[in-house]
């Protein structure tokens, strides 16, 4: 972020009207924005810039916001915080934006208020991505020095331990599914169908077996979480 307030926003959204009404508010408040009107358009703005935040539309021109957030999930080197709009407010619809992988859901109509508020507390839960400690209640992750702890414990993490780690930290509270985790651990080349099991196996007996509870949730038919509790 450029200031404790102001936001970096990519706004995709094929409705001049509204992202008029967005940009004018938003702006007035101090806020920078980008604008593109295709899903395809946005999703290469988000892989190729850094923004604090996306707010997205569902039913888009060329790629639709359930797709954009699907790729822009496995392709992203960090978790981009992503707010979807959408005229549709049925459960299965917000269900399904939550599965793309959007963090907030706003329905049209919408006070502009609302949704800088929205927009600012998505900030701030993920701003702590950009810092070199990352801590989450006992787990302290370090960037830096690609270290990690428990409650005080120093954890003797490998080197593939620690990325799988750090990307169910910054996903957090998120569910990173088993095909989103293999995208950011090894991209596109192939690997062994149990190499992922057998890197989180060694993971959660370095972090969670000496303690009293586990870190790592599987989720099942979903994927991995991470179970936060103050210790």
């Amino acid at each position: 972020m450029t200031e404790s307030n102001s936001l970096q926003v990519l706004l995709v959204e094929d409705e001049a009207n509204i992202a008029k009404n967005i940009a004018e508010y938003m702006e007035h408040k101090g806020h920078v924005f980008d604008f593109a009107i295709r899903g395809d358009q946005g999703l290469n703005l988000a892989l190729e810039n850094y923004y604090d935040l996306v707010i997205l539309d569902l039913n888009l021109p060329a790629m639709d916001g359930f797709a954009v957030c699907r790729v822009l999930r496995k392709k992203a080197d960090r978790h981009i915080p992503i707010l979807m709009l959408t005229a549709r407010d049925s459960i299965d619809d917000k269900v399904s934006g939550f599965q793309a992988g959007a963090d907030d859901y706003l329905t049209k109509p919408f006070s502009l208020q609302e949704l800088e508020v929205r927009c600012l507390a998505l900030s701030r839960r993920y701003g702590l991505q950009t810092s070199e400690e990352l801590k989450l209640g006992p787990l302290v992750i370090d960037r830096k020095r690609k270290s990690a702890s428990r409650s005080g414990v120093t954890l003797a993490v490998s080197s593939m331990g620690f990325k799988i780690l750090a990307i169910l930290a910054e996903a957090y509270p998120q569910v990173v599914s088993r095909s989103e985790l293999m995208q950011k651990l090894w991209g596109d080349e192939p690997t062994e169908s149990d190499a992922l099991r057998s890197h989180v196996y060694q993971l959660r007996m370095v972090i969670d077996k000496p303690f009293a509870k586990p870190l790592i949730k599987t989720v099942f038919g979903a994927g991995f979480t991470l179970a936060i509790d103050e210790e």
